[in-house]
C-alpha cells in the first residue's frame, strides 16, 4: 500500500507542475499543435514518468498513476467551474485584439502573434480586412473568434474559429 500511495503523490505533483507550467506559457501553447509541439509532449509525457511512478513498474502502479491523473484533472476542473479564483489562477482571459475595426498591435505583440497570422485568421472567416472586424477574440485555447461586420456596420452572426498555426511565433509586428 506504501507503493501505491508513493505513485499517486508523485503523480499528483507531476499534474500539478503541469497546469501551471502551460499556465506560465501561456494560451498561445494551447492551440492547433505542429510537429514540433508533438514531439515535445512525447518528450515530456516520457520525461515525467519516471517521476510518477519511479522503479514501480508494474501494471497495477501505471493504472493507479493514469487514474491520479484523470481524478486529478476532474477535481481541478469542477474546482475551475465552481470558483472564479482558481478559474483566473489557472486560465487566461480572453484577449480583444480587434474591436469595431481597430486593431490593438500592443495586445498582438503581449501575445506575440502577427499581422500576418491576425489577417490569416480574418481571411478564414470570410472578412478582407481588419476594418470589416466587429470582433476578434484570442480565446483561452489559442483560437482566434471573429465576429464581421455587416454593411449596416452591426455585426455578422459569423462565429467560426481560427487555431493558431505557429503558437507562440511572431513573424513580425
Amino acid at each position: 500500500m506504501n507503493e501505491l500511495l508513493d505513485v499517486t503523490l508523485r503523480s499528483l505533483a507531476v499534474y500539478l507542475f503541469m497546469v501551471f507550467a502551460i499556465r506560465l506559457f501561456g494560451k498561445n501553447q494551447l492551440s492547433q499543435l505542429n510537429a514540433g509541439d508533438v514531439i515535445l509532449l512525447l518528450l515530456i509525457s516520457n520525461a515525467v514518468q519516471n517521476a510518477m511512478v519511479g522503479q514501480n513498474t508494474s501494471l497495477e502502479d501505471g493504472l493507479v498513476a493514469a487514474l491520479v491523473l484523470f481524478v486529478a484533472n476532474f477535481i481541478l476542473k469542477k474546482l475551475m467551474f465552481k470558483n472564479q479564483h482558481i478559474r483566473h489562477l489557472i486560465q487566461d482571459e480572453p484577449e480583444i485584439l480587434i474591436k469595431d475595426g481597430i486593431v490593438d498591435l500592443q495586445k498582438m505583440k503581449q501575445q506575440e502573434i502577427s499581422v500576418d497570422e491576425l489577417e490569416e485568421a480574418i481571411r478564414e472567416h470570410g472578412v478582407e480586412k481588419a476594418e470589416d472586424v466587429k470582433l476578434a477574440v484570442l480565446e483561452v485555447d489559442g483560437n482566434i473568434s471573429v465576429i464581421s461586420m455587416d454593411k449596416n456596420n452591426s455585426h455578422s452572426t459569423r462565429f467560426s474559429r481560427h487555431k493558431r498555426k505557429y503558437p507562440g511565433k511572431s513573424h513580425r509586428i
